[in-house]
């Protein structure tokens, strides 16, 4: 599945949620990371990342696609990585 994940976190925390974001999903934008992920990585994703946050005080939304059919990705300005860089 594709996934897009955008998240609020606050700044103590911030470098910590970036550290396991980057472990499965591509940086994009501050704060929004995108990319194919299976659903047991989604599941540990989501597992590392509620270690993290306090639920009283941060965000995290996950839009999830079955398929690609329909999506089209347009980049105005430089963008931060390409989604060719992964392995």
């Amino acid at each position: 599945m594709f996934v897009i994940l955008v998240y609020d976190i606050k700044e103590k925390r911030v470098a910590k949620v970036l550290k396991v974001c980057r472990k499965y999903l591509n940086w994009v934008q501050n704060s929004v990371f995108e990319g194919e992920i299976t659903k047991a990585k989604l599941v540990k994703l989501k597992t590392e990342l509620s270690k993290i946050i306090k639920k009283d005080e941060d965000s995290i939304l996950f839009y999830k696609f079955r398929t690609l059919k329909y999506y089209e990705r347009e980049v105005m300005g430089k963008e931060k990585q390409s989604p060719d860089n992964i392995l």
